[in-house]
């Protein structure tokens, strides 16, 4: 998981694919918040489509490429849960604290990537870096 992590800190405009609410994929850019008791997090806000869709199918997907075109495939489950600690963590990101103020503020919501499972690659044609959590 730490590779993982690494990988996205060091490349922090991801992009999250989501099932729309009229089936079709829908992508956005997204940023990873923190890395807590082996859970990914991330956090958004309930009044967005993206809130909606995750709600109502909850199978999400994150994509980061690096300068050095190796890439990063994240699969799993948005699991939200209203955890205080990842929201007062992701407080310390100068973006989320200037869109939501502070961590009880009820629309702001934070999200872990449950089942998931994450492939480091290139395009050297070595075989990839794949984790499960």
């Amino acid at each position: 998981m730490k590779k993982v992590v690494e990988f996205l800190n060091a490349n922090p405009v991801q992009t999250l694919a989501t099932v729309g609410l009229d089936a079709k994929a829908k992508a956005r850019p997204f940023m990873f918040m923190t890395e807590l008791d082996g859970k990914l997090w991330f956090c958004t806000n309930n009044q967005k489509d993206v809130y909606k869709e995750m709600q109502n199918n909850s199978s999400i997907a994150v994509s980061v490429s690096s300068e050095k075109y190796e890439y990063l495939r994240l699969t799993g489950d948005a699991v939200f849960e209203n955890n205080m600690e990842v929201k007062e963590k992701c407080m310390e990101n100068p973006i989320v604290k200037g869109q939501y103020e502070v961590a009880t503020n009820p629309i702001f919501e934070v999200f872990y990537v449950a089942n998931a499972k994450a492939t480091i690659a290139d395009f050297s044609g070595n075989p990839p870096y794949e984790a499960k959590f």
